[in-house]
């Protein structure tokens, strides 16, 4: 019996020195997948990520520029861990460019990555955008407004290679460089790509019965209203204009369509459009040429959901306006209802009633209804003048 209880004894001594093995390699274990996870994993599996140590030099080289540290360490906080970075370099060139403390400050608060790219590359960078600028003040507000598109040195060869073929076609600078700045997208990929969506568009405007001599002019108009236009993929054009070009549109007419969308025109999916001009079509009931002629007079209708289209021809309604008015002036369907209640409020303070009359007095921007509001105002506190009335002497 004893020899057992004694077997027994080790037994247990031995597993329990197995769990307690097991149980620091597991935790061993534990710790090195912390130090191997990618803090995006860490923060998913509510591991604490491992905070890297701050450059100091950079840290500091920031702090005497004026640069808001907090700021930066609150947004782009990895910048000031990177080994290597360029703070002075990069504030030189800027400095070069006509940039003072408080601008370069602003610049490098907004935009730290900058300070991680080679002075040759900035320096390369600033030539390239200087071929497209009119001046080194003109490049210094664009970096000040749009540094991540300027500092975007990654895809220098690309950049240039666009740059020389949109000169080629004549498009003057002021377009390049607005396209440059808020569309960098467009340059950062190859060539081809951009000739391509400029193709399908060349095509399109000649088709729709537009002038050679006029393209250049048609193309700079859509590039300075949708600058991201050569991201649309030139399939997406070819679609949109066939399923119109169904609908029974003229040329002319989608010609004129293509101008009033801009690009948005190659947002648009045929399915979408369908739904929309069938409701637009129950709406008002209307037939198929007055269809055309409100989407003439209100292109948006077009990219308009229906839920909101749907829920501004309620607010018509409901607003006491005729199917009859909307009609005639559906350009009205652009406006919010809470807008539309506005202005006919506006209006009935100077003794008009909408509902009697035309819903052309408040289409248009805010500009325009202020200056028909004035207009009826005035004409309401200036008299009458009766050429046959009697004069009265004022002792009268």
């Amino acid at each position: 019996m004893k020899i057992c209880a004694t077997f027994k004894l080790e037994k247990q001594r031995s597993r329990s020195t197995m769990l307690r093995v097991t149980s620091a390699s597991l935790c061993a274990s534990c710790q090195r997948m912390r130090l191997l996870l990618s803090p995006s994993v860490s923060a998913s599996s509510g591991i604490p990520p491992i905070k890297r140590e701050e450059n100091q030099r950079t840290v500091s080289s920031l702090y005497e520029l004026s640069v808001d540290i907090r700021k930066v360490r609150k947004f782009k906080g990895w910048v000031l861990s990177e080994s290597t970075a360029y703070v002075s370099e990069t504030a030189d060139v800027l400095r070069d460019m006509g940039a003072d403390a408080a601008v370069i400050a602003r610049i490098l608060e907004t935009h730290p990555e900058a300070v991680l790219c080679r002075p040759e590359e900035v320096i390369a960078q600033r030539d390239l955008w200087e071929s497209v600028c009119s001046s080194k003040r003109t490049l210094l507000n664009i970096i000040e407004k749009f540094p991540a598109s300027f500092f975007s040195v990654n895809h220098h060869s690309n950049q240039r290679a666009n740059i020389l073929y949109l000169q080629s076609l004549r498009l003057c600078k002021r377009i390049i460089s607005k396209l440059m700045a808020s569309a960098p997208q467009s340059f950062s990929r190859p060539v081809e790509s951009n000739k391509e969506v400029i193709h399908t568009l060349r095509e399109t405007y000649l088709d729709l019965g537009g002038d050679e001599a006029n393209l250049r002019i048609w193309l700079q108009k859509l590039l300075t209203q949708n600058p991201h236009i050569l991201l649309r993929p030139a399939e997406a054009w070819r679609d949109s204009l066939s399923f119109l070009r169904e609908q029974g549109f003229t040329t002319e007419e989608l010609l004129s369509l293509v101008s009033s969308l801009r690009a948005s025109i190659a947002e648009l999916k045929p399915e979408s459009m369908r739904q929309a001009l069938d409701h637009i079509e129950g709406a008002l009931n209307c037939s198929k040429d007055e269809l055309k002629k409100v989407v003439i007079q209100c292109p948006a209708v077009l990219y308009y959901s229906l839920p909101m289209l749907a829920g501004r021809f309620q607010g018509l309604m409901d607003a006491g306006m005729s199917i009859k008015q909307v009609k005639e002036s559906p350009n009205v369907l652009e406006l919010t209802t809470q807008i539309v209640l506005y202005r006919i409020q506006k209006l009935a303070s100077y003794g008009y009633d909408v509902r009697s009359g035309s819903l052309d007095l408040i289409v248009g921007t805010k500009k325009d209804f202020e200056m028909t509001y004035t207009k009826l105002n005035l004409r309401q506190q200036r008299p009458l003048f009766n050429p046959v009335a009697p004069l009265r002497s004022i002792e009268e």
